[in-house]
């Protein structure tokens, strides 16, 4: 796959253009002119480890932070976080939960949907359709601060949803969940792309989350893009199958383009090996010749 694929909108109609962003801190390079587009529908994942400009990049795409160069673009115009018309279109679910702890569930979503303008019988049937859809229909009266992990952050979800964005965006939506809760978050996720048409944004440190859920991925190290397809076929760029070959100290991993190959170089091999297919880690890995740490 062409670099230029992997950076366009997958055959969709385009929704976020992004040309040659960029952003410092001082003398450290957070985000370092990077390009993608991002196509209408897509569940779309932003891979990367922690410190990578992931969360830089999200802050630029919503008007949290000014770039130093370049431009984005939603529908072919240009972003401007002072224009209201544009900022309907994104909901922002930001990494930590930043709900009122001492309002209840509805409470959150009200002042939310105050803030957009909605109100009265609008106001409330927005409220009551999102818990219902975030299965929190029953804890609509409870103080956000007495809900579980999970469940907060389904009601920051939710409260991103409450005014009908187009696009989603979720920084590091799993952080703080443990194992269950974040494949119960998945199959939400999944919901809000399908169910509610809506395009989905998420940035992860998590290989098996991009792997799970998303359209297409682009890997981000050290401030650029480094990589960008399907997981399919970023896999298949690494190749189908590869060995863990155990040696005294270390683990060596060899990649094949097919099984017979991988199986004839492990008959060569009179170490402990496992065959295994190639995962989204291996591709980080071979291209960084690092792992992403969880």
């Amino acid at each position: 796959m062409s670099c230029a694929e992997a950076l366009s909108c997958s055959g969709r109609p385009c929704e976020i253009e992004v040309a040659g962003l960029s952003r410092r801190f001082d003398k450290t390079v957070a985000v370092d002119s990077i390009t993608f587009k991002v196509g209408r529908g897509e569940l779309f994942a932003f891979l990367g480890p922690n410190g990578a400009g992931k969360t830089t990049t999200i802050n630029m795409l919503t008007g949290l932070l000014k770039p130093d160069a370049g431009e984005v673009r939603y529908h072919g115009e240009l972003f401007d976080p002072r224009r209201l018309n544009v900022k309907r279109l994104i909901g922002v679910v930001p990494q930590h939960n930043n709900l009122d702890r001492e309002l209840t569930a509805a409470e959150n979503l009200q002042i939310h949907g105050r803030l957009f303008g909605m109100r009265g019988q609008e106001l409330q049937q927005r409220i009551d359709h999102c818990l219902e859809f975030a299965d929190l229909g029953d804890k609509r009266a409870t103080p956000a601060g007495k809900l579980s992990g999970g469940m907060q952050r389904k009601l920051v979800i939710a409260r991103a949803l409450l005014h009908r964005p187009e696009i989603l965006f979720l920084d590091e939506p799993t952080v703080g969940l443990d194992p269950h809760s974040r494949r119960k978050m998945w199959a939400f996720l999944r919901r809000i792309n399908q169910e509610q048409d809506c395009t989905v944004f998420l940035t992860t440190h998590y290989i098996e989350e991009a792997e799970a859920l998303a359209d297409r991925v682009l890997i981000i190290d050290q401030a650029k893009i480094i990589a960008g397809g399907t997981p399919e076929q970023l896999k298949k760029s690494a190749g189908n199958y590869v060995l863990d070959i155990y040696n005294e100290e270390n683990i060596q991993n060899e990649f094949f383009t097919d099984r017979p190959a991988a199986l004839q170089r492990l008959e060569q091999l009179d170490t402990s090996v496992r065959i295994r297919e190639t995962t989204l880690e291996d591709v980080f890995l071979q291209l960084t010749g690092k792992r992403i740490e969880a």
